[in-house]
């Protein structure tokens, strides 16, 4: 039997998962493992109610939380849309920052220039956002310069962290839609992605890891933390990218 997740808490209320890279979070019309929802109802059992409190994109890993009936689902969620939950991704982006820290408030909008029809992009009418980085280590690699980052999300716009990261001129590693080439996002969804363009790519999936949650609920501190998978911590300690990061994942 295949591995469902990573349980990082579990008890009456709340389910705590480390999320994957490459696995979606809603439903898909593949088999019952194509999905993180499906997955969380094997391990529930057949009619438990599980309710997704949060989301991260396919590519993105890291914590997700799981609501065991409706009334936590809504107070969760409540936290989450009165900005009351601390984040913490961790980012492994192209070149290396000049400072230690940078704050990141330019606004976020639709981009009607896109050939992808779910891109955003920063422009003056959009709505406030504000993304902090902070260096974690810089380090040179044949493939190039590469910082990680400790990044800090203050709004929860779509796919904001990266947008921020392209418009410091920084974007993450394995980006394929703000990464510089639209191309790379096209020709992945129809799989035919060449040799050349995994190359450019890096790395299989964007690298960016939802690594910790902070909140406070039912009168207790919670946070939970989630390490990123081995492709992402190999490739910051020097190793080889290995032709199964591509298999798995692309």
């Amino acid at each position: 039997m295949e591995k469902l997740f990573d349980i990082i808490h579990e008890d009456a209320d709340l389910l705590a998962i480390n999320k994957p890279a490459g696995l979606v979070c809603h439903p898909t019309k593949g088999d019952v493992y194509s999905s993180l929802i499906s997955r969380v109802r094997l391990h529930l059992g057949e009619g438990a109610p599980a309710h997704l409190v949060n989301r991260l994109d396919r590519e993105t890993s890291g914590v997700i939380l799981i609501a065991k009936s409706p009334e936590a689902d809504a107070a969760l969620k409540k936290l989450f849309a009165l900005r009351r939950v601390e984040k913490e991704y961790l980012g492994i982006a192209h070149g290396h920052f000049s400072a230690e820290a940078v704050t990141c408030e330019a606004p976020l909008g639709k981009d009607e220039q896109a050939i992808i029809a779910i891109k955003d992009c920063v422009r003056q009418d959009g709505a406030v956002s504000k993304t902090e980085f902070a260096v974690e280590q810089r380090f040179t690699r044949p493939e190039g310069n590469f910082t990680l980052l400790r990044i800090r999300p203050h709004s929860g716009r779509k796919h904001q962290i990266r947008i921020h990261l392209q418009h410091l001129g920084h974007p993450l590693i394995g980006d394929k839609l703000y990464g510089g080439d639209e191309r790379l996002y096209l020709d992945f969804v129809l799989r035919r992605l060449t040799v050349e363009q995994r190359a450019q790519l890096i790395l299989p999936c964007q690298a960016l890891h939802a690594a910790v949650l902070r909140f406070t609920w039912h009168g207790h501190d919670w946070e939970f933390r989630a390490e990123p998978e081995a492709w992402f911590t190999d490739f910051v300690a020097g190793k080889p990218c290995t032709p199964d990061w591509a298999e798995k994942y692309l």
